[in-house]
Parts: C-alpha cells; sequence; structure tokens
C-alpha cells in the first residue's frame, strides 16, 4: 500500500479571528465532527516559509545560530524565512534567504521535502531546498536585525548534524526535518531522483 496525504475540508459553521498579528493571525472555526458533533478549533494562519539545506563540496551543511524567544534558546538552524507574498515561488523566496542570512548563492536547487510545521494548531506549510554548487554572493552583505544580529555562521558535517539530531542535542523543525530527509536521499535512490526545484506544491500554488 503506498501512503499519501489527501486533501480534505470539513463542514465549517462559523468563524472569527480574534487575532491578528504582523506576520501570522489566529482563526476560530467550529467543525462539524464525524457524526453530527461541533467542536471549536483554534489554530494560527500563517502564509507559509521556505528552508534551505545549503551543501557545500566537502559535505558540509551551512548552518545558523541565534535565539529563539519563545523556547528561551539558541538554536541551529538552517537558513529559512516567509513567503512574503501569496503565490510567491518559494524557489525565489528560498534564494533570497539564502544571500539575506548566509551572503551566499546556489547553482544547483532541488526540492528535499515539504512538511506541515504544527498541523494540529498551525496551517504553516514549508519547502525544504536542497541547494549545491555554493559560491559568494555578488555585491553587500544584506543588513540585519533584531535577532538576526547577533546571528553566527558556521558549516558542519552532514554526519555530525545526523548525531545530533539522534543525541537530542538539535532541535529546529527544518534542520532535523532537512538533515535526516538529505541523509536518507543519500542512502536511498540518490539526490538525483530529488524532485526539481519547481515542482508543484499543492499547500502552497504559485506561478512558474
Amino acid at each position: 500500500m503506498t501512503l499519501k496525504d489527501s486533501a480534505e475540508e470539513w463542514q465549517i459553521t462559523a468563524t472569527a479571528t480574534p487575532f491578528v498579528g504582523n506576520k501570522t493571525s489566529v482563526r476560530t472555526d467550529d467543525v462539524v465532527m464525524p457524526g453530527g458533533s461541533v467542536a471549536t478549533r483554534d489554530y494560527q494562519v500563517h502564509p507559509g516559509s521556505v528552508a534551505v539545506l545549503a551543501l557545500d563540496e566537502q559535505g558540509r551543511v551551512l548552518v545558523i545560530n541565534q535565539y529563539r524567544h519563545p523556547v528561551r534558546q539558541r538554536l541551529w538552524e538552517i537558513p529559512a524565512g516567509l513567503l512574503d507574498i501569496p503565490g510567491e515561488n518559494p524557489l525565489h523566496a528560498a534564494q533570497r534567504e539564502l544571500y539575506e542570512e548566509a551572503h551566499v548563492k546556489a547553482e544547483d536547487w532541488r526540492v528535499l521535502t515539504d512538511i506541515y510545521s504544527s498541523p494540529g494548531g498551525c496551517d504553516e506549510a514549508i519547502r525544504v531546498f536542497l541547494a549545491r554548487d555554493l559560491s559568494e554572493a555578488d555585491g553587500e552583505r544584506f543588513e540585519v536585525d533584531e535577532e538576526e544580529a547577533d546571528m553566527q555562521l558556521d558549516r558542519v558535517p552532514l554526519a555530525e548534524l545526523v548525531r545530533g539530531v539522534l543525541a537530542g542535542e538539535l532541535h529546529h523543525n527544518c534542520l532535523v526535518v532537512g538533515v535526516l530527509s538529505l541523509f536518507a536521499a543519500q542512502h536511498g535512490d540518490g539526490l538525483g531522483a530529488l524532485r526539481p526545484a519547481d515542482a508543484p506544491w499543492p499547500a502552497r500554488p504559485f506561478e512558474a
């Protein structure tokens, strides 16, 4: 049997938006459950995100370290960011984030995996790209502020990141999913079997 997630939408009898923030909001839906009862579901409405697992010729992954206030930790992550506008091409967003956070460009792009960050309470969809053939970006570095002003960059061998994930030392969802997906691809059908960078993304449709 082949497992595959499928689109489905249950009846909503009422909806409200009790909170609207700068980039996300909270929605409350009354949803008809199997059997006819109605349950209230609160969830974060999110524009969607992209993340980049940038792999250099030495097999090292470009990682960043920054403070994340909600969890009160400095986390090792891979470059990532929001889709700025509805329908934005995710590859363009990923290229922008790699430039802004690491001042790096890549010539070879593939889709590594697509995930929902926390589907029980948020509709955020994330596309994780694999970027290879890296080089320094042209021009001046992007000026960062707030948490990113204190950001650190490093390049770490993939095997060391896999070890850190399995040891419970690395926790960021995009890094964990990206690292383990890359390891699985390398030891499975190979990186050539990954989807092209412009592969359809039903969770966040875009124009090529």
